[in-house]
């Protein structure tokens, strides 16, 4: 079996245990179902996500010129406190900026490597969280826009981590936490703006990948290094393909990338 196409973030569904798509142009491959098979992987060219161009990719799925022009790629989408939309105040597009800012959104805990602090679209709860490999996390605040959102996480920084340790996470060298009462224990430090938002009461979410075998260490699939590789599929997490030789593959860090697929 044979697929061809860009790489893009997979779709994630939330099951027992979650179910991830690779989603191609005229095509799709529901990933859980190829587990402990063959996966061959081969990289043909670039492909910008936005222009679709065959430039080389310079951040998240753009190439350079797309990155450093489009409004999805602004720099409020890394640091949410610099989000300006509330103030009718332009960035790069105005109208996208307050589509997107102006929305409900959720400052949350996850234990994906270890716990750390982070923001998302309240839609995309618990995409976000499927995303970052955790298997566990619970929501702190829902405020009103982007903003408020991102300055509650840069208080709460001080106080917990905000990275993942993605070997750990990928290796599952990780120790539940009781993230209720780290919840709690953080309401002191949300800014007073976002006070009011605090949820109370709530319950963690757990989260189950589906993987056959965690690997030992891990070695990441660099397809500009190494354009072609072929190794069985042990398991997803994250948005990382876990293969039995211990190699780990980012699709979300390969966004732009064009490739075939083989499967035996």
């Amino acid at each position: 079996m044979q697929y061809e196409g860009v790489l893009r973030k997979m779709k994630t569904e939330l099951g027992e245990p979650i179910q991830y798509y690779l989603l191609f142009e005229n095509d799709f491959l529901n990933v859980n179902q190829v587990l402990n098979n063959t996966l061959s992987i081969q990289f043909l060219k670039y492909q910008c996500l936005n222009c679709g161009l065959e430039r080389p990719i310079f951040r998240q799925g753009f190439c350079r010129s797309c990155f450093y022009e489009i409004p999805s790629a602004g720099e409020w989408i890394m640091h949410p406190e610099l989000s300006t939309a509330h103030l009718d105040k332009e960035d790069r597009d105005l109208d996208y900026e307050k589509k997107v800012q102006l929305q409900p959104h959720i400052v949350y805990l996850a234990n994906s490597s270890n716990v750390k602090v982070g923001v998302t679209r309240k839609t995309q709860v618990p995409t976000r969280w499927i995303d970052q490999g955790a298997h566990e996390a619970i929501e702190i605040v829902e405020v009103p826009n982007r903003y408020l959102a991102g300055i509650t996480e840069v208080a709460l920084k001080d106080h917990v981590g905000d990275k993942t340790n993605w070997r750990k996470m990928l290796t599952n060298n990780v120790d539940d936490e009781d993230l209720v009462a780290w919840r709690n224990k953080l309401k002191q430090y949300i800014p007073e703006e976002a006070a009011p938002y605090f949820i109370e009461n709530n319950k963690e979410t757990e989260l189950h990948f589906p993987v056959l075998r965690y690997p030992e260490k891990v070695k990441s699939l660099n397809l500009e290094k190494t354009p072609k590789f072929q190794g069985k599929l042990m398991g997803i997490k994250g948005q990382y393909l876990l293969f039995g030789d211990n190699t780990v593959f980012n699709i979300r860090g390969s966004e732009g990338y064009y490739v075939s697929l083989g499967l035996t």
